[in-house]
């Protein structure tokens, strides 16, 4: 037998196929094979970076704990400190949700009404004119111009009596007191709410120092309001005090801290007098005189003479979750418990959280998560998500969370989707929703971080903006990213 040599059986074989090829050559270019789908996967899944050398690189400090399901099962698919307790911040919004959908449902309007006392002759209301609050925490400057319209349509040009004002609760001067006292996002609550309890200060220097207005604005409208007042202090520091003599919300500002111009939101302290002060101002432009608002002493009685209903529930809690209005929490929090504090109304919540879900270590404080005291860990927010359901209700109105790439680029049309509660305090940050991988399996996820001590030994007026906060935030948003994408190629079907 003839033994042929490496190179000659090589030279051989690729002669025959090169003559094959010439004889019946192909319509289309000869392609290597594609390698089996499930390799791919596998080979991808190798590459992606670990969990531990993820936080590493994001140098955050203090504690991380993460968890993520699967959002049918449950199925606990990676974890990382799961019952770590931290502050929650935001993403408290998503459980409160959860809790006034079940107490009060989704279809649920509240009601604003001006009630007339006495009858109405030749245009003037001979008794009192009641602008009766009924818990609505999205009522506008909008909304209280066009019932003053309908007020004029009804007959009425001026009021005998008074103007009173009643939200039906008592009023809860701010949410968390251990925020500076001039920040916009802590304003007090109450039954009648207008603006989410802010009034905007406008400065503009002059020649004769500087010229200040406060006015409940909207974007359609900026009506003047006189139940708060600023005055300019020759100071640099503390940039904002505040005082309520004299039953108004009385402000002063440091004149270093102001330039050539500004404006910012100041939170309300008496949301009830501020809502009668802007429908004093916005009856005014439509035609009806009304005296400045006090409030009522008993509960109203007479005949309603103009109406505005709310948005529903569902559409409002879909737009709190959006924008992250702490007094839009608040007051769906204290409606649905019908507690009298803001504590008391989140006890009664994590009540519920235990009996409908099972969440037995949760500490909460309030229900917008402003107050850092709240303590929930990343395993039971997970199993709240997944007893609300893959496809319930909170998934459908969660805002779109954009995925990003390693260079925290947003990934254009990226076929991970997720939804999902933000949550951002100086030094906390937390996201929690659910995670559609590109082949279409559900998951449910909640990471918390958090440098508490660093968070505690902030001062007071440090913590509107203190100094490394925001680099710190950014890194842990970064890490939340890789973590999402991690996830949405390890963990697919």
């Amino acid at each position: 037998m003839t033994k042929f040599g490496r190179r000659a059986v090589l030279g051989f074989l690729m002669f025959g196929v090169a003559e094959a090829a010439l004889a019946n050559a192909p319509a289309t270019s000869l392609r290597p094979a594609q390698k089996p789908r499930g390799a791919v996967k596998q080979a991808a899944k190798r590459t992606v970076q670990g969990a531990d050398a993820l936080i590493k690189d994001a140098n955050l400090g203090g504690k991380v704990g993460f968890v993520v399901a699967d959002a049918r099962t449950g199925q606990v698919l990676e974890a990382h400190n799961p019952q770590a307790t931290l502050p929650p911040a935001s993403v408290m919004k998503a459980l409160t949700t959860l809790y006034a959908l079940d107490r009060m449902g989704a279809g649920r309007r509240f009601k604003t009404q001006l009630i007339a006392t006495g009858p109405v002759k030749n245009g003037v209301l001979r008794g009192d004119l009641i602008l009766k609050g009924g818990g609505d925490p999205t009522l506008t400057s909008d909304d209280l111009n066009a019932m003053a319209g309908r007020l004029k349509a009804a007959g009425v040009t001026s009021v005998r009596g008074k103007l009173r004002v009643h939200g039906g609760m008592s009023v809860i001067d701010q949410i968390d007191r251990e925020q500076p006292e001039h920040v916009g996002y802590n304003p007090a609550v109450a039954g009648l709410n207008l603006n989410y309890n802010r009034v905007y200060l406008d400065w503009r220097r002059t020649s004769n120092g500087y010229a200040l207005k406060m006015d409940g604005r909207t974007n359609k409208i900026r009506p003047g309001v006189g139940f708060a007042k600023t005055t300019v202090a020759a100071r640099s520091l503390p940039v904002f005090k505040y005082s309520g003599q004299g039953g108004k919300d009385n402000w002063s500002v440091a004149n270093k801290a102001l330039g050539k111009a500004g404006g910012r939101w100041l939170p309300v302290r008496r949301p009830e007098i501020y809502a009668g002060d802007v429908l004093q101002t916005v009856a005014r432009s439509n035609g009806v005189t009304l005296p400045f608002p006090v409030k009522s002493s008993g509960a109203p009685r007479g005949k309603v003479l103009v109406e505005h209903n709310s948005a529903e529930v569902g559409v409002i809690a879909r737009d709190m979750l959006k924008f992250s209005t702490n007094l839009t929490a608040e007051v769906l929090g204290l409606q649905a418990s019908g507690a009298g504090t803001i504590r008391a109304s989140a006890r009664s919540m994590t009540d519920w959280l235990k009996s409908k879900h099972g969440i037995q270590k949760a500490k909460l404080v309030d229900h917008s998560g402003l107050g850092d005291a709240s303590q929930l860990s990343a395993q039971e927010m997970v199993k709240t998500l997944v007893g609300a359901g893959a496809n319930g209700q909170l998934r459908s109105i969660l805002k779109f969370i954009p995925v990003r790439d390693n260079d925290h680029k947003v990934v254009q049309n990226s076929a991970t989707k997720v939804v999902a509660k933000t949550g951002t305090l100086n030094f906390v940050s937390a996201l929690a929703g659910y995670i559609r991988t590109p082949d279409g399996r559900d998951l449910a996820f909640a990471m918390f971080m958090a440098d508490v001590p660093r968070r505690k030994a902030l001062k007071k007026s440090e913590r509107e903006s203190p100094r490394g906060s925001r680099s710190w935030n950014g890194r842990a948003k970064r890490l939340q990213s890789k973590l999402i994408n991690r996830w949405a190629v390890l963990h697919s079907s």
